[in-house]
């Protein structure tokens, strides 16, 4: 590399580096178990095929393109723990997509499952297929996943290139770096989440926010700079004493300490409403136990516990004992908080040596386990489970990809009960279902005719939360059919999806009408008749299928204008909802700069926020480059996204908000309004303050400049007396 940070072609120095690569990768498979002669055979195949293959290819940052493949092996093996087959598919994970190699020459080489997980990451990159389908990126999902339910070792991978991706996302166009980010946020976080792998995850979710919110991420760091030296005055205090305990009773351990990241902290302070000097586990201590049987780890975990505590004072409120009532997804560990010496809350995690590997591998441990051990029987092995689960969702093949891929991610983060039949099945659901959920789990048709059930011998009405351990008995009959409102009774996809059909089914009558007045409105426009009109208006119109569009433009619902609107051939009608629109605020990419502009009600961005634009319509919507609405935009449609940046000079005064909680006294409204007009001279919009039980909470809207203009307001009204927080909306 040159001083400036260009990437400077040495091909005697790249040489050198690939074949040092190709050995680090080699020595972590060995490390990981012995190699026969066969796989190592197989992995130089798959290496100078790789190679060659590629040769003349270069990254964006100007690297040998063979550095990805190989990076990408070597995460597979160190992070994951993957072997000899899933190095192969990673090392030719590109070379069908960008090379000439096809998947019947890898199938004749490497064998029928290599090709099959090649297959699996290869991209979908048929311009016929983006013309006619909403969102060539959801077709790539939908892939993943149905290559997923065949191998797990597709999603392992697209992991490991994902993580690789997203490490040397540097180089790549701003816009780029948005959309690879959102969909690293959008799909593959919770995929890494699920499957249990969370030191990827934590990567992602850190890199993610470095790319969309580069300030926050900038403040927090700094903030986590700012203590380093509390982890020395740590070790003498807390480390120390701790490993002389154990070493004093005569355990066997690892002890691991970490700070807590970025992301985690920005989560924290976000969902529960704190600063960053309240953060009580910044700092966590894993004490993880060796050779210790089976059958003795919960005992052995628990004298550790009683030393702990015997010499810190605990925080009651912040033991968990996962080890009698593990976590879902397996995780096991006692888990509790201490105050140290030097007045600061540290997490202590207690497990053993193979809690250990669950915690960090999670699903994935298990079946990394069965892969390696071939020879024994595995029963109730969860990432089967879980793609057998995926297999039979991805049977309704009525369904557009984006609504496919929205429901499966809607079920990764989402806790699990456990519900009984009246003959004992066992039904599992996510937390919080009801009756109708249930009812639908067993079968369709019970679900489309459910009137309520007996729970545990109580009967109660469709809408019913169920909790684990209830045994419901469904009630039902013929008589009753689903209707709009049952979809306020439901939770799961699979029930909603279930009555959306049903109202399908009694709308179908309306569809040849609906096409006929639809083909009737964009020949009055000189508009064609096609895939992409009719994807553009199903999406402006939020109509979740085909169906409910046509039936609501037969019956009137949709009318002619608002099609028009749509395409751009009348101005939308007056909103009641106030959006600030300015015609210039910002530079776009040459082909958008005509388009009218407006800031997005979402998340409101002020002159200083870095931006995005998406297309809507006839304009271009800008949102700040952390929105949700945005990033879930840029995660399905690669081709809505427009470059944008704030026009230099341009003085504009955009409505934003901010929330803010105080203890409720007399005069603080007077003294709140008093900073924002007088000493700040700002112009409220609106403002309203609650109390109730002596806390006031407020919501404030106002114009402001730029971003330094609203943090100096929310400096200023939080050296108000009382004022516990204040952020913006």
């Amino acid at each position: 590399m040159a001083d400036s940070g260009t990437y400077v072609i040495d091909e005697t120095r790249e040489a050198c580096e690939m074949q040092a690569k190709y050995l680090e990768l080699i020595a972590a498979c060995r490390a990981l178990k012995p190699l026969t002669s066969d796989e190592e055979q197989g992995i130089l195949r798959a290496y100078t095929m790789a190679r060659e293959a590629h040769a003349g290819t270069r990254r964006k940052s100007g690297e040998p393109y063979i550095f990805h493949p190989l990076a990408v092996a070597l995460i597979a093996v160190k992070e994951v723990g993957l072997g000899p087959t899933a190095v192969m598919a990673a090392l030719l994970h590109d070379v069908v997509e960008d090379t000439d190699i096809t998947l019947d020459e890898l199938r004749m080489v490497f064998g029928d499952r290599v090709a099959k997980i090649v297959d699996g990451v290869t991209k979908i990159d048929d311009v016929m297929l983006m013309q006619q389908t909403e969102s060539k990126q959801a077709e790539n999902y939908r892939k993943i996943l149905l290559s997923m339910c065949n191998d797990a070792y597709v999603i392992f991978l697209k992991l490991c290139d994902r993580l690789h991706n997203m490490r040397t996302l540097g180089s790549m166009k701003d816009t780029k770096k948005l959309i690879i980010a959102s969909e690293t946020s959008y799909l593959y976080i919770p995929l890494a989440h699920r499957l249990g792998l969370y030191s990827i995850k934590t990567e992602l979710e850190e890199l993610v926010m470095r790319y969309t919110n580069p300030e926050k991420y900038a403040e927090i760091e700094a903030k986590i700079a700012a203590t380093a030296g509390t982890s020395e005055q740590l070790e003498e205090c807390l480390i120390q004493p701790v490993r002389q305990m154990l070493d004093e009773a005569g355990f066997q351990y690892t002890l691991k300490t970490r700070t807590k990241s970025v992301y985690s902290c920005y989560k924290k302070m976000e969902n529960k409403h704190i600063d960053f000097d309240e953060i009580f586990d910044l700092y966590a201590m894993r004490i993880i136990l060796k050779d210790v049987p089976r059958e003795h780890e919960r005992e052995e975990c628990f004298r550790v516990f009683a030393l702990i505590s015997g010499k810190f004072t605990t925080n009651p409120n912040r033991f968990r004992d996962w080890i009698s009532h593990p976590k879902n997804n397996g995780y096991e560990s006692l888990q509790t908080t201490v105050m140290t010496p030097i007045n600061r809350w540290v997490e202590i995690q207690i497990r053993t040596e193979r809690m250990d590997v669950i915690a960090e591998k999670g699903m994935a441990a298990h079946f990394l386990y069965k892969e390696a051990h071939p020879e024994e029987h595995i029963e109730n092995n969860p990432v089967e489970e879980w793609l057998q689960q995926i297999r039979t969702s991805l049977e309704q093949s009525d369904k557009s990809a984006l609504d496919l891929v929205e429901e499966f991610k809607e079920s990764l983060y989402t806790k699990e009960i456990y519900l009984f039949t009246p003959h004992g099945k066992t039904i599992t659901l996510p937390s919080h279902s009801t009756v109708l959920d249930f009812a639908y789990a067993i079968h369709t048709n019970l679900g489309n005719h459910c009137i309520g059930a007996k729970v545990n011998a109580r009967v109660v009405g469709r809408s019913e939360r169920l909790h684990t351990g209830d045994q419901v008995q469904v009630l039902s009959t013929e008589n009753t059919k689903p209707t709009e409102e049952w979809l306020n009774e439901c939770l799961t996809p699979h029930a909603r999806e279930a009555i959306k059909d049903a109202l399908r089914a009694r709308r179908k009558e309306f569809v040849a009408e609906g096409k006929r007045r639809l083909a009737e409105y964009l020949a009055k426009m000189r508009m064609r008749n096609n895939p992409q009109n009719f994807g553009q208006l199903k999406r402006y119109l939020s109509q979740p299928s085909d169906i409910d569009l046509y039936y609501d433009i037969a019956v009137g619902n949709i009318t002619e204008r608002q099609v028009a609107e749509c395409f751009g051939k009348v101005r939308p009608a007056p909103s009641f909802f106030f959006h600030e629109t300015q015609t210039t605020p910002f530079l776009l990419d040459q082909e958008y700069e005509n388009y009218p502009t407006e800031t997005a009600p979402c998340c409101k961005p002020v002159q200083g926020d870095q931006v995005v634009g998406i297309v809507q319509g006839d304009r271009i919507m800008v949102h700040r480059t952390g929105c949700k609405v945005a990033m879930d935009e840029m995660a399905n449609h690669e081709n809505h996204v427009v470059r944008a940046k704030w026009r230099p000079g341009e003085q504009l005064s955009l409505l934003t908000g901010i929330t803010l909680t105080a203890i409720d006294r007399k005069g603080l409204l007077q003294e709140i309004t008093r900073h924002i007009s007088d000493e700040l001279d700002l112009n409220m919009r609106a403002i309203t303050l609650e109390a109730s039980e002596g806390v006031a909470h407020g919501i404030i809207m106002l114009y402001v400049n730029d971003v330094e203009n609203l943090n100096g307001l929310i400096s200023k009204l939080k050296s108000i007396d009382g004022v516990e927080d204040v952020r913006r909306i």
